[in-house]
């Protein structure tokens, strides 16, 4: 697609952690497939010469070098700015959001949106009345190769009918060397895996057990467990079931322990074959596989899609965002607020039954 046909998004960059150098080095990357222009505006840090370092190390195609700025809220009153990207942790993110939609800028925020639906009601309402467009970055959402599996999955039905989804996402971190201000330990900035890590597991099986997602999605039954150190929960399992269809799903999460060499990331069990999901973790999956039913004691030969690309992913994400400015929208039609809400409102009852309690709850 021609350049001078296709929108242009102008973003300010909020943090300079790991997550927004992920996304900013996606965007620099030229593409004779983009769908919009991205040029990384500015960037909104508490250290100009941290920023300015960034920006040398991630912006590499970009014909000019962003504006750094020693303060987020310099950065929202900058005019030349279309959209900020949120890449602060979960634990900031309402006090982001809000600083954000008050300056009258679009955003698209990182996952997990907000604390808890709470949270994400009030950012809504906020962002609906100063009329901006808000967008959660549930990447994994945008990708091709999730959009392919689900038609493969329920429009030619390659596996029959689906009834079961599994899905693990492990991340080892060192607790105990962990300071006691690391946001690993604090409950107030949401600490613990699932609202960390464990939300992809959960969007595997919202993705793969529900056809209807998101414009009429159905909301499970859930039993949930968790388990904590320290009063900071650090591994959470729960099954989903889906009462219309009997479909099950068990996502799981832990800080625990590192992935192994097996880099299955979700496995969706129909009554004539398989898939398994490949990829490094839940949050970044590469390939897929179409197995038929195993019949005999050796696993059957299965037709693999591969999606292995240049970038990590984000693009996708962005450019569905440049698009929705472009045309006017206040939400994407992918991740409409609806859903994010509804994906924290699981995540609230998973946390109401496994026991973890943030101080942002009340009472």
């Amino acid at each position: 697609m021609a350049s001078d046909t296709i929108p242009t998004c102008r973003w300010g960059i909020i943090t300079t952690g790991l997550i927004s150098s992920w996304f900013v080095a996606d965007l620099d990357l030229p593409r004779p497939d983009a769908k919009a222009k991205h040029i990384i505006q500015a960037i909104g840090t508490s250290s100009v010469d941290k920023g300015k370092e960034f920006a040398a190390k991630y912006i590499k195609n970009g014909t000019t070098q962003p504006t750094v700025y020693g303060s987020y809220e310099d950065l929202y009153q900058d005019p030349q700015v279309d959209c900020v990207y949120i890449g602060s942790p979960h634990g900031f993110h309402k006090r982001d959001l809000l600083a954000a939609i008050n300056a009258g800028k679009n955003i698209l925020c990182e996952k997990a949106f907000t604390i808890n639906a709470k949270e994400a009601k009030e950012v809504f309402e906020a962002a609906k009345s100063k009329g901006v467009y808000v967008h959660e970055a549930m990447w994994l959402r945008h990708r091709p190769m999730v959009a392919d599996l689900r038609k493969l999955l329920y429009e030619d039905k390659v596996i029959g009918d689906v009834f079961r989804t599994t899905s693990e996402f492990q991340m080892y971190v060192d607790m105990a060397n962990k300071p006691d201000t690391s946001r690993y330990k604090k409950l107030d900035l949401g600490a613990g895996s699932l609202l960390d890590i464990g939300i992809y597991s959960l969007t595997w099986l919202l993705l793969t057990l529900d056809p209807g997602i998101p414009a009429k999605p159905e909301t499970p039954e859930i039993k949930a467990f968790q388990s904590f150190r320290e009063g900071i929960e650090v591994t959470t399992s729960a099954i989903f079931h889906y009462p219309s269809s009997g479909r099950q799903g068990v996502f799981m999460s832990t800080t625990e322990k590192k992935n192994g060499p097996t880099k299955v990331v979700a496995t969706i069990d129909g009554t004539d074959g398989f898939v398994e999901v490949e990829g490094g973790a839940p949050s970044h999956p590469k390939s897929f596989t179409v197995y038929p039913k195993w019949e005999g004691d050796e696993k059957p030969k299965g037709k693999k899609y591969d999606y292995e690309q240049k970038w990590q992913g984000f693009v996708y994400e962005a450019d569905n965002t440049a698009l929705d400015i472009a045309a006017g929208k206040k939400e994407n039609s992918i991740m409409p607020w609806a859903e994010t809400i509804r994906v924290m409102e699981i995540m609230d009852e998973v946390r109401r039954q496994g026991g973890t309690k943030y101080p942002h709850d009340g009472a």
